[in-house]
């Protein structure tokens, strides 16, 4: 099995627009179906162009142009596979993108075929064998050093019509490079969690905390709630006192959670469960309660904005994540941000049209569009500007206490074992702690 060699091919059929990834011409590599012939014509810069050559300044017209040098390098059929959410609304969504692309370049024609792959199972499926994975296909960005660790994906070391990085928020480019490099285009960055509320049952001050949330809900009869036996969402209350999680390079995991502070955190999260108006259930708990009225509040994702919005009318609404009481300061919650990014497969067969189309689907246009069908936030600062939704401006709201997902799988189920056991109550919150330390620091090689 051999690995495609893209870097050369990639700088001659995109010459104008190399960045700092894309080396040298290599006289050595052996052109493709999706690159541009490797003479020194191509590659020399038009100032160095013989002053008699008549011919230079057009040359140097299609060398500028890298869309126009790769549909020039083309023959035959352009097949591509992508892969991207099961929901009906980003397969819709990505077939009618995907049709917008071929019209693009009608002079070339495309079998490209839409596969669904849930973004949370993606590296799983891209792993079982990378070269018979898709060459385009979109994934969470807590899984993007697993695949560069791979092999597994292809690095922007060149752009087509525009510059990722240059377009979309600087954290989530952050979060889509390697070891200073950019290995995917930004979607979506809306992978993060706030407070949907009902507005004819709390105001904007009794969201602000959960002790006047709670309070308020038990006035009103009412049930408020998170799933505090997850770790994604538990985290929330560590971070925002503090607390320490971090990854090592070897995926094990850096823990203070049993420290002083995160014993208070702790007793905090069992006042708020204690509350006869709380509730920990997961979202799909939560979303069955929400047609007979009980559930008033209760902490999601924009994945979650319809239902919550067609069941609360007009009173739908969304807050930053309340803050809680440590040691008597009112601390705010922090919680975990997430992103979706569109890969190119580095065994792709056509590397330079998997790299355009995902430049296509991911492109300002194509994220508002993605944004209307979806409700999720675009990761384009322009696109997502001029999007406005109660479950956006929350997550905004939200986002100076997030962070990066980056964490060792042996967090997770000591993190929702705790989460459980502290809803139950506990007299030995030192003990559960020092439990779930221990269980999430637990050296990798010991699973």
């Amino acid at each position: 099995m051999k690995k495609k060699v893209l870097s050369a091919l990639l700088c001659v059929s995109m010459v104008a627009t190399m960045v700092a990834g894309c080396g040298g011409k290599d006289d050595g590599a052996a052109a493709d179906n999706n690159a541009a012939p490797a003479d020194d014509a191509a590659a020399a810069p038009a100032t160095e162009a013989p002053a008699d050559d008549a011919a230079a300044p057009a040359d140097d017209a299609a060398a500028a142009d890298p869309v126009a040098n790769l549909i020039a390098a083309t023959e035959g059929t352009v097949s591509l596979q992508l892969w991207c959410s099961e929901t009906e609304a980003y397969q819709t969504t990505m077939a009618e993108l995907v049709d917008g692309f071929k019209a693009a370049y009608p002079d070339v024609d495309f079998d490209i075929t839409i596969g669904a792959v849930s973004e949370s199972d993606a590296k799983d499926r891209v792993l079982e064998d990378v070269e018979a994975a898709a060459d385009v296909f979109v994934f969470a960005d807590d899984q993007l050093n697993d695949l560069v660790t791979a092999g597994a994906l292809q690095s922007v070391d060149a752009t087509f019509t525009y510059d990722p990085a240059e377009v979309n928020a600087a954290s989530t480019v952050e979060a889509a490079s390697s070891g200073g490099k950019l290995y995917a285009y930004p979607l979506t960055a809306s992978n993060g969690y706030f407070l949907y509320y009902n507005s004819e049952v709390f105001t904007e001050e009794d969201v602000q905390s959960w002790e006047s949330l709670t309070a308020a809900a038990e006035a009103a009869n009412k049930k408020v709630g998170m799933d505090v036996g997850n770790g994604w969402y538990i985290y929330g209350f560590f971070a925002g006192a503090g607390c320490n999680l971090s990854m090592n390079e070897d995926q094990s995991n850096n823990c203070d959670w049993n420290n002083e502070t995160g014993v208070a955190v702790a007793e905090s999260i069992e006042n708020i469960a204690s509350s006869p108006a709380f509730i920990s259930v997961a979202d799909a708990d939560a979303q069955a309660m929400l047609p007979d009225g009980d559930l008033a509040a209760y902490v999601s994702g924009t994945w979650d904005s319809g239902i919550f919005s067609d069941n609360y009318g007009e009173g739908y609404a969304a807050a930053k994540l309340p803050t809680f009481d440590v040691n008597g300061t009112a601390t705010q919650m922090g919680s975990y941000a997430g992103y979706k990014f569109i890969g190119v497969s580095a065994y792709s067969q056509n590397p330079g049209w998997a790299m355009l189309l995902a430049e296509y689907l991911s492109s300002e246009e194509s994220q508002a569009l993605i944004a209307e069908t979806t409700g999720e936030g675009p990761a384009n600062v322009n696109a997502a500007g001029t999007i406005t939704s109660p479950a956006l401006a929350a997550l905004a709201a939200q986002a100076e206490f997030a962070d990066q997902q980056v964490v060792g799988g042996n967090f997770w189920d000591p993190a929702a074992s705790l989460g459980a056991s502290l809803v139950e109550g506990s007299d030995d919150i030192q003990g559960l702690l020092d439990a779930a330390v221990e269980g999430i620091t637990q050296p990798v090689s010991a699973q």
